[in-house]
């Protein structure tokens, strides 16, 4: 799985614990989050870190490293401008209001919308169709059409292309 793929479902997974259970130290929760994040991966690969008595864990490989400044990026960003996200998010969702989305949805809508109106260097088209798979795999059947369906409305009030990084 390509890393910004993984970088983004983990970023996922952070704001909606964040949602359901924040601390109030942000920077604690995310070292924490990723010790333990980048210990299951380890466990996936079948490989094995060990630690001795008394000796820090082990740092991050490359891999993972690039995941968690990727994945950082989007959670901080997310969350310092959730008002201004959210405000978005209401202005385009009709006849629906952020209380009713599932957790799931609403941390993903908050998180691709941060990279739609925040993150020039990646296209929109990239971020919707991340949004749409990652909605696939985290939540219900039709979570890929409902966020296709309010990305693409933000999508197309962009001034910038759709399929290339700004600037490009």
């Amino acid at each position: 799985m390509r890393l910004r793929r993984v970088a983004r479902e983990k970023a996922l997974q952070f704001l909606f614990q964040h949602e359901v259970n924040p601390m109030e130290d942000l920077g604690r929760e995310l070292d924490a989050f990723w010790e333990e994040q980048f210990a299951v991966m380890r466990s996936e690969r079948g490989v094995e870190r060990p630690v001795g008595e008394g000796e820090p864990p082990p740092g991050p490989t490359v891999e993972e490293a690039e995941i968690r400044v990727f994945a950082d990026g989007l959670i901080r960003g997310t969350l310092t401008r959730r008002e201004d996200i959210d405000r978005r998010l209401s202005e385009v969702m009709i006849n629906w209001s952020l209380n009713r989305l599932a957790s799931v949805d609403r941390s993903l809508l908050r998180m691709a919308v941060y990279e739609l109106q925040y993150r020039e260097d990646i296209p929109p088209v990239v971020t919707i169709n991340e949004a749409i798979e990652i909605a696939r795999k985290f939540s219900t059947a039709d979570s890929g059409k409902f966020v296709n369906g309010i990305l693409d409305r933000i999508k197309g009030e962009l001034n910038r292309p759709a399929r290339e990084p700004a600037g490009a």
